[in-house]
């Protein structure tokens, strides 16, 4: 028997983006989770970026992420875009910014579907297109004294 999708639920909801923001304080995963929280979703899918002690084989001594005036609103027209292309109940992004230390929250982004092919599709569509498009910068101070920027854009 061929899926039958004519039950709201099985559609995109008319409100999807529960949670946008770019915070200077630690990020929540409990948060974001239940802010994504439908009765109608059979997958919820959240991705969790935290801050690692290397890169590029170099030692990571600090980190810092600045943003642009104009982050939260590219956030939304990335989000307004995985909407548009999946049946998303509710999705959810949260980007940290100031200094962090190894193994804090940089980025927490959730999407609950009716399905879990499609919240996976959408969670991957979202971080992706949010690291590549949103304007946030990272700083990063490796062990041998030298620094990077790391951008979005």
């Amino acid at each position: 028997m061929a899926p039958h999708f004519d039950h709201p639920g099985e559609q995109a909801a008319s409100d999807p983006i529960r949670l946008l923001a770019i915070r200077e304080t630690p990020l929540s995963i409990d948060e974001v989770f239940k802010a994504v929280g439908d009765d109608a979703t059979g997958g919820t899918t959240l991705f969790v970026g935290t801050v690692r002690n290397h890169d590029s084989g170099a030692d990571v001594d600090s980190l810092g992420y600045s943003c642009h005036p104009t982050a939260e609103a590219e956030m939304r027209r990335v989000a307004e875009r995985v909407i548009a292309k999946y049946p998303v109940r509710a999705l959810a992004a949260v980007h940290r910014v100031g200094d962090l230390a190894v193994g804090d929250l940089a980025v927490v982004v959730a999407v609950s579907c009716p399905h879990r092919g499609e919240a996976f599709e959408a969670c991957r569509m979202l971080i992706d297109d949010l690291k590549h498009e949103v304007p946030i910068w990272k700083h990063q101070t490796f062990a041998d004294g030298t620094e990077e920027w790391v951008g979005a854009c």
